[in-house]
């Protein structure tokens, strides 16, 4: 109940407070005993690798196959973060993963009858007056005419292309495109997924559309171009079952209440298709590590993993300074494992500043007798250590920084300049255990309630520099200059009802 009670009252505090940015809360998931999330470690790993365009430990001399391959959250280890969207007309409540490493939105829909399970939402399409097919999409290797088909390690999910009104919080975007999942893998169903909402940029999209949250900043909906992560641990709970608060998701600013200290931004890394920023130096136990850096270090910050994927050069080094750790071999090709008994000392720079992670994170549990598994593995198995090329001829990540990392600070992610920010947590969040003090926070920044639709408008980029924000600035000229770009009316809408209505269908939700 205690749940339940924090949820109410943190929407209607929100829904009380409209011109604060939208802070919406997470759910953490978790279905399996921490063994059985061991167990599905190896697959994790191949659907990271296959995400950012690396061979996987299965099959490292399969080439990817014809159809699109797109990012795909890995879920099916430790806990994944969700919130609640809206699609329809009259909307129709989905939990989502929030990935900031892909671009697309995808749900299950009712018309995939193997993904049906008594607790998995699906998306009616025949229930929403304003739901419309994509009729021009070409299909892809292997599936029916207009279907698009994602592919990640170990299987595949196949929907349509289709567009419909997606609302997420208090922000709403008309025609905004998504894929309607007909069709999944066991490999994919056994994730218990309902859908992914991709925060990435649009030259990331498997369907080339445009993502929710880009629409709302080319429309110059979002006073401040930006959206921020608080992300809690898991409360070491050995057979998690439930649905738990996981942490907060603000959309269009941040939450003073989270933080302290300066924002650390760091310009991101190459052109803007993931969030990246290049890993300057990396501390173990202490002690500098030789690692490369620049170009060789690019790293993708990305909410949808719990992993930390790193060069084959990099986590020799990193385990190499953590006593008795050992590489596996097998199935577990890339992992380590190191005495259950140590505490390893990790942190990470972006820039000039270092950012530990707490040894619980880099903990992921019990292997094999007195030996745990750290929560960094190779990436790149066949040790190249430099970037891999995609398909658009791009640099892609050979790092990614997931949330056994993410935990530990208060992440912002801005859209112009694009940049990525860190910062230090308060410490009572840090400890990953108190709720946030929704009503003692100090926005930074306004948004309006509206509903728009979306359009091939690109996200307007300006050059920047690193900086440090205090977390006190004015909304961005630079994103209210761009209202005009919105092709569609502009409606004032009710966020105090929005937030009752979440609030109603999330309580109901969460299993207490």
């Amino acid at each position: 109940m205690a749940y339940a009670a924090y949820f109410l009252s943190f929407l209607l505090a929100v829904g009380l407070a409209s011109a604060d940015p939208i802070h919406i809360p997470l759910t953490r998931r978790s279905h399996l005993s921490r063994r059985a999330l061991l167990d599905r470690l190896p697959a994790a790993a191949d659907h990271l690798r296959v995400k950012y365009g690396y061979k996987t430990a299965a099959s490292r001399l399969t080439e990817r196959g014809q159809s699109v391959n797109i990012p795909i959250t890995d879920q099916d280890y430790d806990s994944s973060y969700v919130g609640m969207i809206y699609i329809g007309t009259p909307p129709q409540s989905l939990p989502v993963q929030l990935d900031t490493g892909s671009s697309d939105l995808w749900v299950v829909s009712t018309s995939c009858t193997e993904c049906e399970e008594e607790d998995t939402a699906a998306f009616n399409p025949s229930a929403s007056s304003s739901f419309k097919l994509n009729t021009t999409t070409p299909s892809t290797f292997g599936a029916p005419h207009g279907d698009i088909v994602l592919s990640y390690g170990s299987g595949s999910v196949t929907g349509k292309v289709a567009s419909d009104t997606v609302t997420y919080g208090d922000m709403t975007v008309q025609a905004q495109t998504f894929v309607a999942v007909d069709a999944m893998d066991e490999a994919f169903f056994e994730l218990n997924t309902t859908g992914i909402l991709g925060l990435a940029f649009q030259g990331l999209s498997a369907t080339q559309s445009v993502p929710f949250w880009q629409a709302l900043v080319n429309a110059g909906e979002l006073s401040n171009p930006e959206m921020s992560f608080y992300l809690i641990r898991d409360d070491g709970e050995p057979f998690a079952t439930y649905d738990e608060f996981g942490g907060v998701f603000t959309l269009g600013g941040t939450d003073s209440s989270l933080f302290i200290g300066d924002i650390d931004y760091q310009d991101l890394a190459g052109s803007p298709l993931y969030w990246t920023l290049s890993v300057s130096a990396v501390t173990v136990q202490g002690s500098p590590i030789s690692i490369a850096t620049g170009d060789s270090a690019l790293a993708a910050i990305d909410t949808g993993t719990t992993l930390i994927g790193a060069p084959a050069a990099a986590a020799e080094a990193i385990y190499g300074a953590i006593e008795g750790s050992q590489a596996l071999t097998g199935e577990y090709d890339g992992y380590y494992t190191f005495p259950c008994s140590t505490t390893a000392n990790v942190s990470i720079a972006f820039g000039g500043r270092s950012w530990p992670i707490n040894p619980a994170d880099m903990n992921f549990g019990t292997f094999d007798g007195e030996s745990c598994l750290g929560a960094i593995f190779v990436i790149d198995l066949e040790g190249s250590g430099d970037a891999a090329t995609d398909i658009v001829g791009a640099e892609i990540p050979t790092w990614v920084v997931g949330d056994a990392f993410l935990k530990n600070v208060y992440s912002v992610f801005r859209a112009n300049p694009p940049a990525v920010g860190f910062a230090a947590l308060t410490d009572s969040t840090a400890q990953g255990t108190g709720f946030p003090s929704v009503l003692s926070g100090s926005p930074t920044t306004t948004i309006r309630s509206a509903s728009i639709t979306a359009s091939e408008n690109p996200l307007p980029i300006t050059s920047g520099t690193s900086s440090v924000s205090t977390g006190t600035s004015s909304a961005s000229s630079t994103a209210t200059s761009h209202a005009s770009s919105a092709t569609g009316l502009i409606i004032p809408s009710t966020l105090t009802s929005c937030v009752l209505a979440f609030a109603a269908a999330l309580s109901s939700w969460i299993t207490l």
